[in-house]
């Protein structure tokens, strides 16, 4: 199970306004995240990013430009 995920940053400001609280940021959806998203992030609660998050994408360690379970992305299931 993963610690964290690394996808997953904490924002004080976007573009437009700063925040009295940091929020939760994925960066492979490059949008702010729900408390619960976060939970997954912070494998809080038995939650494993890796496994839970439909948007995770494990460090590709060999090169070939594939994710988690082979996916490329593309969203073609051949």
């Amino acid at each position: 199970m993963a610690e964290t995920c690394p996808h997953l940053e904490y924002r004080e400001e976007d573009e437009e306004r700063s925040f009295e609280v940091a929020r939760a940021f994925c960066t492979v959806t490059d949008s702010f995240v729900q408390p619960m998203r976060a939970d997954i992030c912070n494998a809080r609660y038995g939650l494993d990013p890796a496994t839970d998050c439909e948007f995770y994408v494990e460090p590709d360690a060999t090169g070939d430009g594939e994710g988690v379970d082979g996916d490329d992305g593309s969203g073609d299931d051949r």
